[in-house]
């Protein structure tokens, strides 16, 4: 693979690419954060659409982190890495000392009347600082000292995050510095070793009780087991999932309708304005309604990998990866979880789930693919 370009030089000479913007890629944000509003609206009937209300403002106020990323210019972040990445840490840290407690985890800062989730800027920010890291280290990326420092540039912020705890989003920071040390040229054998402790490690958890109560809280062991022991009750470690399972089965094909969902209506499905919200297209747009939003998702990351694809630019193909990884994993993994194909982690689904940090930040990395497009080179082919 050839060496990485410096990313402090170069990147915005491309006058042409000033006038370049991805259509496509801002119509599918459009189709999905209307998706999502829908979603929310639909769930609020009975609470006269407070959260959808919220979501509203919400989604304006992500303009300013919009406007943000796509104004500022793409080396201004690589030669501002070491500040982020301190600051990163800082946020954090500053969570565990700060932070609200609430259903057993201590991952929110209230500012004023609104809850600030510092985990999600983060996720953003050690794409930036990764992106840099090996970016400087182009020439030495085929160093174990250069996989060994990108691993403990994010293994002291997933101590962080488990501390809270917060395994979801310490798997997604993890994916992140996976997929850009692949596209930074790092050698596939350096992750064998890697891997085979990660995967050794994951096994150990799902399939060993012992291992489980040493490294996991209590209500994460909970939905582990709730997911490997399938039977239904009341009230059991996989509740939610269930009633999840029942809403697309209510479904079926083409839905009952929109505003017309009775697992909905009766509140029968925990969370379903946030991690669950997946699941009122299930139970009012059936099969037909999710595919439609499965192509929707799939357009939008065809865009970004258009993005990456592109760019001439190493250091610009680096974030758009890191921005693939980081709404990719978050898309997966909800969805996975939510049909009971992986356990629940607490993952919000890009672009639907209500939260003003999710939206702020799913909104923030389409204004840095628009920036990268705009601003680099195209490959031609």
């Amino acid at each position: 693979m050839a060496a990485i370009s410096n990313p402090l030089s170069g990147i915005s000479d491309n006058r042409r690419g000033l006038a370049k913007v991805d259509v496509g890629l801002i119509v599918a944000t459009i189709i999905l954060v209307v998706f999502g509003l829908m979603s929310l609206y639909s769930e609020g009937v009975r609470d006269r659409h407070a959260t959808f209300s919220r979501q509203v403002i919400n989604t304006f106020i992500g303009l300013v982190p919009f406007a943000l990323m796509y104004g500022i210019r793409l080396r201004t972040w690589a030669k501002a890495s070491g500040v982020l990445y301190v600051m990163t840490l800082g946020l954090l840290a500053g969570t565990l000392v700060l932070g609200k407690d609430a259903k057993g985890a201590q991952r929110w800062i209230d500012v004023g009347p609104l809850q600030f989730q510092p985990s999600e800027l983060a996720k953003l920010f050690l794409v930036l600082t990764l992106a840099a890291f090996f970016a400087h280290r182009r020439e030495r990326i085929h160093e174990w000292s250069t996989f060994g420092l990108g691993l403990l540039h994010v293994g002291i912020p997933i101590a962080l995050l488990l501390k809270q705890p917060h395994l979801g989003a310490s798997l997604v920071v993890l994916g992140i510095w996976a997929a850009i040390a692949i596209v930074a040229g790092t050698p596939i054998r350096f992750f064998g070793i890697f891997l085979a402790v990660f995967f050794g490690i994951a096994t150990a958890v799902m399939v060993i009780p012992s291992v489980r109560e040493h490294l996991l809280q209590d209500y994460q062991r909970e939905r582990i087991e709730g997911l490997l022991n399938k039977s239904k009750d009341v009230r059991g470690d996989n509740y939610q999932t269930d009633r999840a399972e029942i809403a697309f089965g209510v479904g079926g094909i083409y839905g009952t309708g929109y505003l017309n969902g009775k697992q909905k209506t009766g509140k029968f499905v925990p969370e379903q304005r946030n991690d669950f919200v997946f699941t009122v297209l299930g139970e009012e747009g059936g099969l037909i309604g999710c595919t439609i939003v499965l192509l929707a998702y799939a357009f939008f990351f065809y865009r970004v990998f258009m993005v990456m694809l592109r760019t001439g630019d190493d250091f610009a193909r680096m974030l758009a990866a890191g921005v693939f990884t980081l709404l990719g994993l978050h898309t997966v993994i909800n969805i996975g979880m939510v049909l009971q194909l992986l356990p629940v982690v607490g993952l919000w689904l890009p672009f639907m789930s209500a939260g003003g940090t999710a939206i702020w930040l799913c909104l923030a990395c389409v204004g840095l693919l628009l920036n990268i497009r705009r601003e680099t080179r195209d490959v031609l082919f």
